[in-house]
């Protein structure tokens, strides 16, 4: 069996587990970099009552806590199902360098998981979306923007 195999086969027995012990949803992943897994992580969004405890982040997060570090280049990453719009955010912003998924996005609609209505919204202008945008105080926020690019302190991500 190919390492890649194995990664994905972990990831699917973490969601299984995740089932099993009514932790979660069906959803599991974890991190590889250099052929060893760095995170792994299972969908906690009910049993720690946080919506952004899913898999791909969860496993993100153990991966940056075991490397020291935000950014995960060179690292892949194996998931039980193809990511949300919120997971494929923090897949991009780890640097992860590729995706291995299972199921589908399709997939996990058929069973109440549909990502559809966010990836809708995405391209709309943010006062034209179901959850209205407006800008406000848009100034004053502007000059801590000033105040980070002018920094000679910040750690730049």
């Amino acid at each position: 069996m190919s390492k890649n195999n194995e990664f994905m086969k972990r990831a699917i027995e973490l969601s299984k587990l995740n089932v099993s012990s009514n932790k979660g949803g069906p959803f599991g992943a974890v991190v590889v970099r250099d052929n060893k897994i760095i995170g792994e992580g299972a969908n906690y969004v009910t049993c720690n009552n946080d919506p952004t405890a899913h898999a791909e982040v969860e496993a993100i997060r153990a991966a940056c806590k075991q490397v020291g570090n935000f950014d995960l280049t060179g690292a892949v990453i194996y998931t039980s199902c193809e990511p949300c719009p919120m997971c494929l955010s923090a897949i991009y912003w780890a640097r992860i360098e590729k995706i291995y998924y299972a199921n589908t996005r399709s997939d996990a609609a058929l069973i109440q998981f549909d990502d559809d209505l966010i990836y809708n919204e995405i391209p709309k202008e943010p006062s034209q979306r179901k959850i209205p945008a407006e800008q406000m105080l848009h100034g004053e926020a502007q000059q801590v923007f000033d105040m980070w690019a002018k920094s000679t302190e910040k750690v730049a991500y």
